[in-house]
Order: structure tokens, then C-alpha cells, then sequence
């Protein structure tokens, strides 16, 4: 028999080292990029612990919550990089994105049964192939929940804590390492946010050209600038809103267009392995009219976003003061 988890118990085994520095409570245009990069990995790194309970007990809601706080976390130290390209970054990376890996199978479960779902109408054959994936969704989840209670993801997060804290990338003494983390939040977040957008445009105006793979990291790179903007919400002025929310709102539009498009070829992925029992049921996710129709809302977006001013400093609150 398996030992029960109690939400106390699992709490404190993922809870992260003590932190030792207190922080402002909110980014300011003027606050120096290590300073900034704590603040926003923090909150990220809360934001998987706060869904780990939930997770493991097999809460849809909870596991995307999860997966939405990590995929920000990493996104975070993509952006701050290479001021945070130290000595243990590749290890935090590599486990960063094991747990990813072990998220994302029952999350691309949860999608593809709610699409079987969706379509089932209460046909009596249907009803009969969601046993299946059902079953396949159990084990991956009995295998997600014992990899989040296992020594190495209790690891990850004390390591990953530590490093956010106190990692060789916050000591180096090298002028260039210096100059990195002393450079202004709104300095380096104009330069990031410019060079992401650039090169996500410019990728995007061959989208309809695109095969199944090179579209997937379209949307990677749709999804770290868009969760970029929100990570820096704080610095946006009251007259810089409405272009932030106008940029994200066809970013977000062209994110819900491609991840269909990824959940309908993972869909097909995992009912291969369903072909034994259900020999057809990767039919379902094969939909050319709909692959055209969201192709179609998605370049729709990015000629939006194209026409649009890109991101200037003064869009960044330049005026606001820094807290305390």
C-alpha cells in the first residue's frame, strides 16, 4: 500500500531554502537586472510550489497551473540570460526540463480525452476508446505524481532556490558580469522584448510554409515573449496599457491557434500508441479544414502585431521611481 501524502507533509519537503534577501515587492524601470530576475523567478517558482498539492492529487486545473508557472520560470532565466549563464545553469536547465517532460505527457493526455469528449456524442464505440486513454491517463499520472514526490524534484527546488538566490552568476567579478547585473530592468527588457519580437515575426511570415516541428518552436517563441510581457506587467505606464494589452492580445491569439495545432499532432502521436486497441483513433485529430482555419487566425495575428510600434523604453514607466 501506498503511504498517504498529506498537503502539511508535501509542503514542507518542497518548501525552498530560506531566502535571505528581502526584495521590493514590484520591478521598476531603474531596478538593476539581478534584482529584477530574483523577483520575477521567485514568484514563478511559488507559483509551481502553490500547484504541487493538486497536482499530485490529479486536479486538471492544477496541473496546467503548474505547467503555465514553470514554462514562466524558465522563460525567466531566458530572458535574463547570459547575465545568469553561469557554471550551474545547465544542471538547473536539464532539470527544469525533466519536469516539464513529465508534466506535459498528462497534460497532452487531458487534452486529447477532452477532444475525444467533445466529439463522443455518446457513441457507444467512443465511450469504449475512452476507456482506453483513461487508462493510459491513470498511469501517467500515478508516474507524474511519484516523480513530484521523489528525492529529485525536492532537489530541484532547493537547488533551483539556491541558484535564484545565490548562484555563481550573482558573484562573478568580471566587468562584463558586472555591468550585466548592475544594467537597468528597462534598459535590457527593451532590448530582449525588440530581439524576440524581430525574430518572432519574421519566422511568422512564413507560417503556412511551416512543417509540424518548425511550427512548434514558432509557438515557443510566441509563448517566451508573450509570457515576458506579463512577467514585467509592473513596468508598464498608464498610457503604455493599451498598446501592452493590444500586443498581447494577438500574441494570445496566435498562441490558442498554434497550441491547437500542436494538441491536434500530439493528439495523433498518442493515438498511435492506441492503435492496437483503437485502430482509428488518430482520425479524429487529422482535420484539414480546421488545420487551414487555424493557420488562417494565426497569420491574421502576427499582421497585426507587424503593424504595430514596437516596444520603445518609454514605454517601461521611465518616469516611475524605484522602491525601496
Amino acid at each position: 500500500m501506498s503511504r498517504p501524502t498529506t498537503s502539511s507533509t508535501t509542503t514542507a519537503r518542497t518548501k525552498p531554502p530560506a531566502r535571505r534577501n528581502a526584495l521590493p515587492g514590484r520591478l521598476s524601470p531603474a531596478m538593476a537586472c539581478d534584482t529584477a530576475f530574483r523577483i520575477i523567478a521567485r514568484r514563478h517558482l511559488d507559483a509551481v510550489l502553490a500547484q504541487h498539492d493538486g497536482t499530485c492529487s490529479g486536479d486538471p486545473e492544477a496541473l496546467h497551473q503548474i505547467r503555465i508557472a514553470l514554462t514562466h520560470l524558465r522563460t525567466a532565466i531566458r530572458f535574463f540570460s547570459p547575465m545568469v549563464n553561469d557554471g550551474l545553469r545547465p544542471a538547473i536547465w536539464t532539470e527544469l526540463k525533466w519536469l516539464n517532460s513529465q508534466l506535459g505527457m498528462v497534460r497532452d493526455l487531458d487534452v486529447a480525452i477532452d477532444r475525444v469528449i467533445a466529439e463522443s456524442r455518446g457513441e457507444l464505440t467512443v465511450i469504449a476508446e475512452l476507456q482506453h486513454w483513461d487508462e493510459k491517463r491513470a498511469e501517467s499520472h500515478r508516474l507524474l505524481a511519484r516523480a513530484l514526490q521523489s528525492a529529485r524534484y525536492r532537489r530541484l527546488v532547493e537547488q533551483t532556490s539556491t541558484w535564484i538566490e545565490s548562484g555563481p552568476w550573482s558573484t562573478r567579478r568580471s566587468k562584463e558580469a558586472i555591468r550585466l547585473r548592475r544594467c537597468s530592468l528597462a534598459e535590457h527588457a527593451t532590448a530582449q522584448l525588440t530581439e524576440w519580437e524581430t525574430t518572432l515575426l519574421k519566422k511568422a511570415r512564413k507560417l503556412r510554409k511551416l512543417d509540424v516541428e518548425k511550427r512548434h518552436k514558432l509557438r515557443l517563441l510566441n509563448k517566451r515573449l508573450t509570457y515576458s510581457i506579463e512577467s514585467l506587467q509592473d513596468l508598464f505606464a498608464d498610457d503604455s496599457l493599451t498598446k501592452q494589452k493590444s500586443i498581447l492580445k494577438q500574441l494570445r491569439k496566435a498562441q490558442k491557434s498554434l497550441g491547437q495545432l500542436n494538441d491536434d499532432a500530439r493528439g495523433q502521436t498518442l493515438a498511435a500508441s492506441l492503435n492496437d486497441a483503437i485502430p482509428e483513433a488518430g482520425i479524429r485529430f487529422l482535420n484539414r479544414k480546421r488545420e487551414k482555419k487555424l493557420l488562417r487566425t494565426a497569420a491574421d495575428a502576427y499582421r497585426k502585431l507587424d503593424r504595430a510600434k514596437p516596444f520603445r523604453s518609454s514605454d517601461l514607466a521611465p518616469n516611475a521611481e524605484p522602491e525601496d
